[in-house]
C-alpha cells in the first residue's frame, strides 16, 4: 500500500549541530562560565596582589613598630622581668604572636598559649647597644639606641635647669623672626632644632652656658674617659689634655643626645670604635641583655587577610557586573526560546474545533516542536472529521436495514401484505446485516480498547488456506469467479484460526466483490527467512492512486453512492488491520489500475509443532 498509514510514526528530521537547542543552551553556559571565571580570577589577583602587598607593609610596619618598642624597653630597664604584660598588651592590639627567648633559647615571655612551638624562625635581635631604632622611625640604623641613656640621665632638677635655659633661647629666637622646636631627649635634657644652626639668630642667642653639662653628665663622661683611656692612642690622650677643645670633645659633645662633632671628624676612624666600645661598656648594666624576637600569627590561627573597603567595594562591583551580564544573557536566550513555547501554549489551550496552528520560525527543537504540533492538529482535525463521517457511516448503515424492518412490519401490521415465508426471510436477511454491522462495531470496539483475546496455536499456511478456499468456493462458482489457493508446504504460524479464517475471509469476499466475472482470485502463502505472507491477489480493475491510503479506515467506499451490490458495511478491511495488527504484523495492499490488486499480510513464522516434525 503506498502512502503513510494513519498512525505510522513521522521520522524526525536530523537538526544541525549549530541550530541545535543543546548546543546553544551549552554555548550559552560556557560563554557565561567563561566570562564569571575569568572576572573572578582577573578580581582575585588584582586584589590578592595588592592585599598581599599592604599586608607585607603593614606587616613589616608591624614587625618595625615592636623591635621599637622592646629596644625601647631594654634601653630603659637593666632586664626583662616584667616585660610579659608588655608582650601579651602588644599581642592584643596588633593580633600577633610575640615570644621573647634568650640567645640561648630558653623562653622569657611568650603571647600564645603554654606548649605551643615557636615559629620556625626569628624575626630579630633585640639588642639596644648595637640596633639604633629612635633616631629614624621605620628603620634599623647600627649604633646604639639613644633611649639607653644609663649614667647620664638628668635628675629633675637638672633637667628642669637645661629645660629653662633652652626656652629663654627659643624666645629670643622667636623674637629674632627664626623658629626653634624645643625638644626633650631620652636622657632628660632638652635641646633646640633648627632648620638651619648656623644661622645669625641661633648664634646670638646662643649662651656660653647651653651646652655645659650638668653634674650627673660630668660624672659619666668622667667615667667614660676611664674606659676609652685602654684604647686612646697616647698622642690623642697628651691633645686632650693639652687642647680645651679636645677636652670639649670628650666632654659635652659625646654626650647622648646632643647635637655634637663627630669624632670621625678628626679623621681617625680609631676614636670612633674606641668611644663605641667605651660607650657600650659603660650602658651594659643598665640595659637588658640581648634576646631573640619572634613574631607570627596570634594563637596560629591567623590564615588570611582582610580585605579593605575599597576592595570589598570591587568585588561587590565586579561581581553585579557579572551578575548583570549573565542575566542579560539568560533573559535573550530565555526570551527566543520562551516566545514559540508560549505560542504553542496559546494554541494548545484554544478550542477544539478551531484547530489552531502555529508558525515554524526557527530549524530548531523548538521549531519541530512546532511542526509536530501543527501535524497533531492536523491528524486531530482528520480525525474529527473521521469521528463526524464514522457516527454518520453507522447512523446510515442501521438505517437502511431497519428501515426495511420497518416498512415490511408495519405493511404487515396494516393488513395489506401476508406474512409468509418469503417475507420472514427479507426480514431475517435485514437482521442478519445488522448483526454482522453490530459484531463488526464490537470487533473493532475490542482492538481499539485493548481487550480483544486471541486464542493462539501453532497453525498451518495450507490448512488454513485449503479452509478459507473451501467456505468460499461455492460463492465463487455462483459469480462464475474462479478462486485458486496455493500453499508452500511446512509453513507454520503462531496464531489464532478463527481470527485469521475472518482475515482472509473478509479479504477474500472484498476481491470477490470487484473481480468481474471469469475472473481469478489467488489465495497464496509463502514463506521468507522469519515471516509467512499471505496474499489475496485479483484480476479486478484494481484500486486508484489517490483511495490506497483510505482503504482501511472505517466506513470508506471508493464509490461514494454506497451501494450494497459493489461494497460491504465499509468496516471488512478495518477488522482485517485491527486483527493482524493484534497479531504483531502487517497488512498492506498494492495496486495498478486496470490490473488488479493484492493484500498481503504478513505475520511472523514459527517452526513446526514437535509431533509434525519429520
Amino acid at each position: 500500500m503506498t502512502g503513510r498509514q494513519v498512525g505510522t510514526p513521522v521520522p524526525v528530521p536530523r537538526i544541525p549541530w549549530h541550530k541545535s537547542l543543546l548546543v546553544r543552551l551549552l554555548l550559552t553556559s560556557v560563554a557565561i562560565a567563561v566570562l564569571s571565571v575569568g572576572a573572578t580570577a582577573w578580581l582575585a589577583v588584582q586584589l590578592t596582589t595588592r592585599a598581599i602587598q599592604e599586608e607585607r607593609g603593614q606587616v613589616l610596619s608591624e614587625d618595625t613598630d615592636i623591635l621599637r618598642r622592646f629596644s625601647g624597653y631594654a634601653a630603659t630597664h637593666s632586664d626583662w622581668v616584667g616585660v610579659g604584660s608588655t608582650v601579651h598588651a602588644l599581642s592584643r592590639s596588633l593580633d600577633r604572636r610575640i615570644a621573647l627567648t634568650t640567645t640561648g633559647g630558653q623562653l622569657i615571655a611568650d603571647s600564645a598559649a603554654s606548649g605551643t612551638a615557636l615559629p620556625d624562625r626569628a624575626s630579630a635581635t633585640v639588642d639596644p647597644l648595637r640596633t639604633d631604632t629612635y633616631t629614624e622611625p621605620g628603620a634599623q640604623l647600627a649604633g646604639i639606641d639613644p633611649r639607653a641613656v644609663g649614667p647620664y640621665r638628668l635628675t629633675p632638677g637638672e633637667a628642669g635647669e637645661v629645660s629653662g635655659l633652652m626656652r629663654r633661647r627659643a624666645a629670643c629666637m622667636a623674637e629674632l623672626g627664626s623658629d626653634g622646636r624645643v625638644r626633650q631627649m631620652p636622657s632628660g635634657r632638652t635641646v633646640i632644632i633648627v632648620d638651619d644652626a648656623r644661622g645669625s639668630a641661633f648664634s646670638r642667642c646662643a649662651d656660653r652656658t647651653d651646652n655645659v653639662p650638668m653634674p650627673t653628665e660630668r660624672k659619666g663622661l668622667a667615667a667614660l674617659a676611664k674606659l676609652m683611656a685602654g684604647c686612646l692612642p697616647a698622642d690623642w690622650k697628651q691633645l686632650a689634655e693639652a687642647d680645651p677643645e679636645m677636652r670639649k670633645l670628650f666632654g659635652a659633645d659625646v654626650v647622648p643626645g646632643m647635637s655634637a662633632k663627630a669624632p670621625g671628624a678628626v679623621g681617625d676612624r680609631q676614636l670612633q670604635n674606641c668611644l663605641d666600645t667605651a660607650r657600650r661598656t659603660q650602658l651594659d648594666p643598665y640595659v637588658a641583655p640581648r634576646v631573640t624576637l619572634y613574631l607570627g600569627d596570634r594563637d596560629q590561627r591567623r590564615s588570611g587577610f582582610d580585605l579593605s573597603p575599597a576592595n570589598k567595594t570591587k568585588i561587590i562591583g565586579v561581581t553585579g557586573l557579572v551578575l548583570a551580564v549573565t542575566i542579560t544573557l539568560t533573559a535573550l536566550v530565555a526570551v527566543r526560546l520562551v516566545r514559540p513555547l508560549r505560542a504553542l501554549a496559546a494554541a494548545a489551550r484554544q478550542p477544539p474545533e478551531r484547530h489552531a496552528r502555529v508558525a515554524v520560525t526557527t530549524k530548531d527543537e523548538t521549531g519541530y516542536l512546532a511542526a509536530a504540533f501543527n501535524d497533531l492538529t492536523a491528524r486531530r482535525e482528520q480525525v474529527e472529521a473521521q469521528r463526524k463521517a464514522m457516527v454518520s457511516d453507522i447512523a446510515h448503515e442501521l438505517r437502511t436495514p431497519l428501515t426495511n424492518i420497518r416498512g415490511w412490519l408495519e405493511v404487515t401490521r396494516d393488513g395489506l401484505l401476508d406474512l409468509d415465508p418469503g417475507l420472514i426471510a427479507s426480514l431475517h436477511d435485514e437482521a442478519l446485516q445488522l448483526q454482522y454491522i453490530i459484531d463488526d462495531l464490537r470487533d473493532l470496539a475490542a482492538g481499539d480498547a485493548g481487550t480483544l483475546r486471541l486464542h493462539r496455536e501453532p497453525l498451518a499456511a495450507d490448512e488454513l488456506i485449503g479452509q478459507v478456499a473451501a467456505a468460499h468456493r461455492s460463492r465463487y462458482e455462483a459469480a462464475a469467479v474462479h478462486l485458486r489457493a496455493e500453499a508452500d508446504p511446512g509453513l507454520w504460524m503462531d496464531a489464532d484460526p478463527v481470527r485469521m479464517r475472518q482475515v482472509l475471509g473478509n479479504l477474500v469476499s472484498n476481491a470477490l466483490r470487484h473481480t468481474p466475472v471469469q475472473g481469478t482470485v489467488t489465495l497464496g502463502a509463502r514463506q521468507t527467512a522469519d515471516e509467512a505472507v499471505l496474499t489475496v491477489r485479483d484480476t479486478g480493475d484494481g484500486i486508484a492512486p489517490e483511495d490506497l491510503p483510505h482503504i482501511f479506515e472505517r466506513f470508506w467506499r471508493a464509490e461514494k453512492s454506497r451501494s450494497r451490490r459493489t461494497g460491504g458495511s465499509g468496516l471488512g478491511l478495518s477488522i482485517v488491520r485491527q486483527f493482524v495488527e493484534a497479531h504483531g504484523g502487517t497488512v498492506t495492499a498494492d495496486s495498478t489500475p486496470g490490473s488488479g490488486a493484492v493484500f498481503t499480510v504478513r505475520l511472523p513464522r514459527v517452526t513446526a509443532p514437535e509431533e509434525l516434525q519429520p
